[in-house]
């Protein structure tokens, strides 16, 4: 087995963790805000082999499980139902239990501290692990960074592939690319709207806040059974690490702001933000910014838009 990235599917006729279905990551109304509760954070992991054959083995006992946990000041929660394993050839049994192997696919459910992700990765396994506790998905996460990061590619459904892009989006801690063949007309809008046009909305700061995309290439509309009435085209996301964001106080209360700009958007700023703080000491941001005091959200930047909001928004 290589090392390349695997290609994980989560198919929606999995059995639910959370009715009415599987969540990867939650997102609350307002666009670019990770919600807290619940959580569901994936992280994959791939095999990897020590030179000269064999696997790396890092048995999980009492001690380790321990050191993990006092690693983020954790202990188990009752309301999560969490108990650790402590003996790892327990795991080595339900490993060989359910015979996995080689290039095998396993989804796992709750890996807490990673005892058992980490047998199934030494059994040959790409693992996608699902955790609620925040603090495990992290310690997780962490522990297996080596492995490297999943890679999102699909063909999806027109209808949807804003909402999918406001989902995947913000998840540069767990993927490193999203790669989707969208509506041709969506592909342009998402990646080469310009300041000052009609086309220029909130989810053009959404997508550079949260990554560098590119056009690929057009997918004319005769590839498709049955043919749509449009063309379709390829769009590569690089996604940014949490680290490489602008810099804000808050993403909720960034885009609180950038979604009011934009709902009066013929408005000039110190009218339709308002709400935030006086007129004037808008046009004084503005000016700070090095924008007139009469703009309008269409003429700003991402990075125009960032600065303004540190000026005059306070937590």
């Amino acid at each position: 087995m290589n090392s390349a990235p695997h290609l994980l599917l989560l198919h929606q006729s999995l059995p639910p963790i959370q009715n009415p279905k599987l969540t990867l990551a939650a997102h609350n109304s307002t666009p670019g805000a990770r919600q807290s509760t619940p959580t569901y954070i994936t992280a994959c992991a791939k095999t990897t082999r020590k030179t000269g054959g064999g696997r790396r083995k890092n048995p999980d006992d009492y001690h380790a499980t321990l050191t993990a946990l006092n690693s983020k000041g954790r202990v188990p929660r009752k309301s999560l139902g969490q108990h650790y394993m402590l003996d790892s050839e327990v795991n080595d049994r339900l490993v060989a239990a359910a015979e996995v192997g080689e290039g095998d696919v396993v989804l796992e459910i709750g890996p807490g501290t990673g005892s058992l992700t980490n047998v199934l990765i030494n059994a040959g396994a790409t693992v996608l692990p699902i955790e609620k506790d925040p603090y495990m998905a992290t310690l997780v996460s962490e522990r297996f960074a080596q492995t490297g990061q999943m890679k999102v590619v699909a063909n999806i459904p027109f209808n949807i592939s804003t909402d999918v892009v406001k989902q995947l989006l913000p998840m540069g801690d767990i993927f490193s690319e999203v790669v989707l063949l969208l509506q041709e007309e969506t592909a342009f809008r998402l990646v080469e709207s310009y300041l000052r046009t009609s086309e220029y909305r909130p989810i053009n700061i959404f997508v550079n806040f949260y990554s560098d995309p590119e056009f690929k290439f057009k997918v004319p509309r005769a590839n498709f059974f049955p043919q749509p009435n449009v063309d379709a085209a390829v769009v590569k996301f690089r996604l940014k690490q949490p680290t490489q964001y602008p810099s804000v106080s808050s993403t909720k209360s960034f885009f609180f702001m950038v979604n009011s700009a934009f709902n009066g958007k013929r408005k000039m700023l110190r009218k339709s933000l308002q709400h935030i703080c006086t007129p004037s000491d808008i046009e004084s941001a503005l000016e700070n910014v090095g924008r007139p005091a009469t703009s309008r959200p269409e003429e700003l930047t991402t990075e125009d838009f960032v600065k303004l909001h540190n000026m005059i928004v306070t937590e």
